[in-house]
């Protein structure tokens, strides 16, 4: 499975806490991030991550386009719901782009949680037949 990781600058550490407690069920599956989202999680945890731009040189709609294009089959994006940002109508239409592809999608550690393991156990499996 093609997963995204994105995070804002305050939910960062946070995401590479949570790369680094399923690191062993992110390894089997191809990661895709942002640059400094990318960067951060493969030095603190060892992962391969295909980076794209920063998010705020174009990186998000980078990973816009691959869900558009049906390359993305997860998307666990840590958002900072308190700081509307310059980025903040990217995060509305990629949040826009995942349920018009029916990808499935967690803005906080709560829901990524669920998804997770909801992808050990093979519940995602239904994405891989929309790639036949």
């Amino acid at each position: 499975m093609n997963i995204a990781l994105i995070a804002h600058n305050s939910k960062k550490e946070l995401m590479i806490q949570f790369c680094t407690a399923y690191c062993n069920i992110f390894k089997k599956h191809t990661l895709l991030a942002t640059a400094t989202t990318g960067r951060l999680i493969s030095e603190a945890t060892g992962l391969r991550i295909h980076c794209f731009l920063p998010g705020s040189h174009g990186g998000m709609e980078q990973i816009m386009a691959r869900i558009a294009c049906d390359e993305v089959d997860l998307l666990l994006f840590f958002r900072d719901p308190l700081r509307a940002g310059p980025d903040e109508p990217s995060s509305i239409n990629i949040l826009r782009l995942c349920d018009v592809h029916t990808v499935p999608v967690a803005t906080n550690i709560a829901t990524a949680e669920a998804l997770v393991h909801g992808l050990e156990r093979g519940d995602l499996a239904w994405r891989e037949y929309l790639h036949e």
